[in-house]
């Protein structure tokens, strides 16, 4: 049988006109990225060889440069006038979608060069990493408590496309796993990209697409990562109806907290009895990395996988596995009392 490349779509306003935002579905082979040594290898050569040009560059060019290319570009527009130290979620998303993905008045020639940066091609790996993770942590206790809902927390989780690709692999798998009450639970400040999640979740899950037939809510909470009583308040409400747990964020707590913040969370969701996996990205601390750093004006923390695995100690955690790109490692965590953990 030949693999499904249909593109669902998001019908998002913008402006005067419609935008129609393509899904990210990772086993869609129009999103589907090879994740193995060799395709590795050759993304963090691309990246080096991005980098050390970028390094050879004067600040001044550089930035007349983007500001230019920004004038021409809405994708490349967005980076450079971002209005916070951070990448805001729905620009981040719509910088995973690939070259040939982009909906109308983002897929200019510049729009295009953009979408497919090693930049941009890592940020695409992190997201199908951290989805592979979520899934196969959690395959077990789904099927050892066929009876349980679901719950999915996404701290800063944007448009939470990581937990939804969670749901479409698991899917894939085996369709009786999630013959359950699943509830996708959006922590973030921001609201404009979990209304775009909440859109997603509803045509994924609309008759005759992938997620067809499940008995899946999207919810948005607003959070602060650095006040946890209503992270706590979820999780009490999760244990109420006896709920599997799993907790994730891609591109957010571990990129961009302070250690203090992301080992409070932490400590919270390692306290929760039914928080069966955490997965999250996590910002290299290689040399390379951290020069990229310095000359951009996002505020990553790069801890790499070092870092994380002493703060998920603190917390009561153990780093079980990570996947890695040029930009990131991918983390998955467990419960210290969580069997069969496999520390790298």
């Amino acid at each position: 049988m030949e693999p499904n490349t249909e593109l669902l779509h998001v019908d998002w306003p913008s402006d005067a006109h419609t935008l129609k935002i393509p899904i990210v579905d990772v086993t869609n082979p129009r999103f589907a990225l090879d994740d193995d040594p060799s395709t590795r290898t050759s993304l963090q050569q691309l990246y080096e060889v991005e980098e050390q040009r970028q390094a050879k560059t004067p600040r001044l060019i550089s930035a007349l440069t983007l500001r230019l290319g920004a004038r021409q570009s809405r994708l490349l527009h967005g980076l450079v006038h971002a209005g916070t130290d951070h990448l805001g979620g729905l620009h981040t998303y719509l910088m995973k979608l690939g070259a040939d993905n982009l909906p109308a008045g983002f897929d200019g020639p510049i729009d295009r060069k953009v979408a497919a940066t090693p930049h941009a091609l890592s940020m695409r790996l992190r997201l199908q990493q951290c989805a592979m993770l979520l899934a196969e942590g959690l395959q077990d206790a789904l099927a050892q408590s066929p009876s349980k809902p679901l719950h999915m927390l996404n701290i800063a989780g944007g448009t939470a496309i990581d937990s939804l690709n969670a749901l479409i692999l698991l899917h894939r798998k085996d369709p009786a796993l999630l013959r359950r009450p699943i509830k996708i639970i959006v922590l973030d400040i921001d609201s404009v990209a979990p209304n775009f999640g909440a859109r997603a979740a509803s045509v994924l899950s609309a008759p005759g697409h992938i997620l067809s037939g499940l008995d899946l809510h999207f919810e948005h909470q607003p959070y602060d990562w650095n006040d946890t009583k209503p992270l706590e308040d979820r999780i009490r409400q999760s244990a109420a109806s006896q709920a599997i747990l799993a907790a994730s964020s891609e591109g957010g707590l571990f990129e961009y907290a302070t250690d203090s913040a992301i080992v409070a969370n932490l400590q919270v969701l390692a306290h929760a009895t039914d928080v069966k996996v955490i997965v999250g990205s996590v910002t290299c601390s290689d040399p390379l990395r951290r020069a990229s750093i310095k000359r951009a004006r996002f505020k990553l923390i790069p801890r790499g996988v070092e870092g994380i695995h002493a703060l998920a100690e603190q917390a009561g955690l153990e780093l079980s596995r990570f996947e890695h790109t040029p930009l990131s490692d991918q983390v998955l965590l467990r419960p210290k009392t969580a069997p069969n953990s496999e520390v790298p």
